[in-house]
């Protein structure tokens, strides 16, 4: 069964660039280690929430947007070898953020429905 990692992130405006470039690499990088695949989504319609949103959750400063991204894998078992993988790969070592990672969310998730 389909396993997806999700993160939600906020990245300032002025590294968009930076973050294109940034997600090429690393989806290179994700795909040789087994992801099916990996979309980046830049906020283009993020609405403030009276108690939540996905600004409040990234704590996104003035100037910044959320991306809302994810990685798809065959399986969590694929997921969790790939990863345990990644982190010993100096690439992945090596990767710079555009952003600041402390405020990034993410989580494995199961998928339920796919259609």
């Amino acid at each position: 069964m389909k396993y997806v990692d999700g993160f939600i992130a906020s990245v300032p405006v002025a590294n968009k660039q930076a973050f294109v470039d940034h997600s090429r690499e690393s989806v290179a990088l994700f795909k040789e280690y087994g992801a099916i695949r990996q979309v980046e989504n830049w906020g283009d319609d993020v609405a403030d929430g009276e108690v939540t949103d996905f600004r409040k959750a990234v704590k996104a400063e003035e100037g910044e947007t959320v991306v809302f991204s994810w990685i798809e894998w065959p399986s969590k078992e694929a997921r969790d070898e790939a990863w345990k993988k990644m982190m010993e790969d100096p690439r992945m070592k090596n990767m710079s953020m555009p952003f600041d990672g402390k405020r990034m969310i993410y989580g494995g998730f199961q998928t339920l429905v796919d259609e």
